[in-house]
């Protein structure tokens, strides 16, 4: 193992090297598949990988909505600001190509889960549907809303904190209130175009003062 380390003033770099830095060294990162409807009833489907857990009480999550390359904000984004629901789909296995096929820059309007052969299922809470082919998916309302950068470039974001108001867990991965990871088969963003599976699953219990 070295002991040498390379030190980069990240004020010097780019966006975009900073973004390839930034995603090559926070991983695995796991994925939200954020379906969203807006105000004319049309749906729309995109996956983050800027998502993680927040809190318990309330029950929250975040994820972070980019800007596009031209400063616009996303689809996801205007849905949400709309109608201040979504609901987060969790990726497994199985869904790893029909997910990446959502990611392409369709027109603003265009259903996703409908073009790609998705099943949409009611939500109890938000007015987006969930996808029914997902092992786990979490309605949601936003909770806060906060802009970082400027929102004029590609590397603004607007980071979304939902509170989760209804959790659906797929029969199998389900087993008395708790969720059975080699069952649910997660799969985690790297870089570029890499992702990775759940690998070998370790306990290591906590110190003891």
């Amino acid at each position: 193992m070295s002991s040498t380390f390379h030190s980069i003033d990240l004020s010097k770099l780019s966006g975009s090297e900073i973004y390839k830095l930034m995603i090559g060294a926070i991983i695995p990162r796991p994925i939200a598949w954020v379906s969203t409807c807006g105000s004319s009833g049309v749906g729309n489907l995109a996956p983050f990988s800027f998502f993680n857990a927040v809190s318990s009480d309330p029950p929250c999550i975040m994820i972070s909505v980019a800007r596009k390359p031209n400063g616009e904000k996303k689809d996801t984004l205007k849905n949400i600001e709309e109608t201040n629901t979504f609901v987060v789909n969790l990726v497994n296995e199985a869904l790893v190509e029909v997910m990446n096929q959502t990611s392409a820059d369709y027109p603003y309007g265009v259903d996703e889960m409908q073009k790609v052969g998705l099943t949409p299922a009611p939500s109890l809470f938000c007015k987006a549907s969930r996808v029914l082919e997902s092992p786990i998916q979490l309605e949601c309302k936003l909770y806060r809303s906060l802009e970082i950068g400027e929102g004029k470039t590609a590397g603004s974001t607007t980071l979304i904190v939902g509170q989760i108001l209804a959790m659906h867990v797929r029969d199998d991965v389900y087993d008395q209130g708790k969720i059975r990871p080699e069952v649910l088969k997660p799969i985690a963003r790297l870089a570029g175009a890499s992702y990775s599976k759940l690998g070998e699953i370790f306990e290591v219990a906590r110190p003891k003062v």
